[in-house]
């Protein structure tokens, strides 16, 4: 019988110990989002303060230039730091204020990013820009509703250095699967041709 009492005193007191630290990291929580916020405000008012002396000494454009080469977040964190430094013109104003309440009076959306915003922030390539532009070009050589036989041909004398530069390097780098395939798609395109 001693058994069943002492098992409920002893999860009682795990129980009123986890409650304990939930308090207690949920106050530290709550200080530690004040602290944050209390930082971001402080950092939005001097960014304030900084593109106004940058747009006077510099010129209205070289604000985001300053941005980009001296403040190490983003121009959006940069900018929602300085809405809250101008929403709230007193930092103690913020105490107590969740983050979503905070989100909610700056407009901030809280959705999560998609996929393709996250990427957004990381260029591209140089090389993957310009074969972008590259097919769209060769697309509009090829679309036959447009071009004619001249047309046709001199796109094909055009890109004919490209094209033999690209085959070599696939078929020196890749071979196998890669080169079949190589292969494939340039007996496609000549008969496009």
């Amino acid at each position: 019988m001693n058994t069943p009492i002492s098992t409920a005193a002893s999860a009682e007191s795990e129980i009123n110990r986890l409650h304990d630290e939930a308090s207690r990291l949920s106050m530290a929580s709550k200080e530690s989002l004040f602290g944050a916020l209390a930082a971001a405000w402080q950092a939005g008012r001097l960014l304030t303060e900084e593109k106004e002396r940058v747009r006077q000494k510099m010129g209205r454009g070289a604000w985001l230039l300053w941005v980009e080469q001296r403040f190490h977040g983003s121009i959006r964190t940069a900018q929602n730091y300085m809405r809250l430094a101008q929403t709230f013109p007193d930092v103690s104003a913020l105490q107590g204020l969740s983050l979503r309440q905070i989100y909610y009076r700056l407009q901030i959306p809280t959705e999560p990013k998609s996929r393709l915003e996250s990427a957004r922030g990381q260029p591209l390539p140089a090389r993957i820009l310009l074969a972008g532009k590259l097919l769209e070009e060769v697309r509009a050589c090829v679309d036959a509703r447009y071009a004619t036989t001249e047309q046709l041909d001199s796109c094909r004398r055009d890109l004919r250095p490209l094209y033999e530069q690209l085959r070599r390097l696939f078929e020196a780098n890749n071979g196998g699967i890669i080169l079949k395939n190589a292969r494939i798609i340039q007996d496609k395109a000549s008969q496009r041709w």
